[in-house]
């Protein structure tokens, strides 16, 4: 996360966002490859972050920025989730967002492969990434991953 926080502010210092981690408590060890599931947390990250600089760009002066990662167990998987309180995703694009190469991002920022390879990721872990957002209030990405 704060990998995330630091790279996308590269080149305008002035970008900030309130960062809150919430871990739960006597989460089971997951079996799984650390550079994927990195980069796959990484990936969703980097997308929070980018929402909610877009729209403090446009937001009244007292918009806060947040990003935020909570953890849980549930049954037998681990519950991985990141929200964001940026723009959201407008319902017309929502069927496409996994989908390789489709990106809402100028050219150059984004290569439309980030949510397709997170959601691979996920699937060979055995586990999913779902989605809900609402426009003008944020998205959540919700990553489901058996314990094994």
């Amino acid at each position: 996360m704060r990998l995330s926080f630091h790279g996308i502010k590269v080149g305008d210092k002035a970008r900030n966002a309130a960062m809150h981690i919430n871990l739960g408590q006597n989460i089971d060890k997951v079996n799984i490859l650390v550079q994927d599931v990195g980069r796959m947390l990484l990936n969703l990250f980097n997308n929070a972050f980018y929402a909610v600089y877009e729209k403090a760009k446009t937001a009244p002066a007292d918009y806060q920025p947040a990003v935020v990662l909570t953890t849980a167990k549930e049954g037998d998987n681990v519950i991985i989730t990141i929200s964001d309180n940026g723009n959201g995703i407008p319902k017309d694009i929502m069927d496409d967002i996994f989908v390789p190469f489709f990106t809402t991002k100028p050219e150059g920022l984004g290569t439309g492969l980030g949510l397709s390879l997170s959601a691979e990721v996920a699937k060979e872990h055995g586990g999913k990434i779902e989605v809900r957002s609402v426009e003008g209030e944020g998205s959540r990405f919700t990553v489901t991953l058996p314990v094994k």
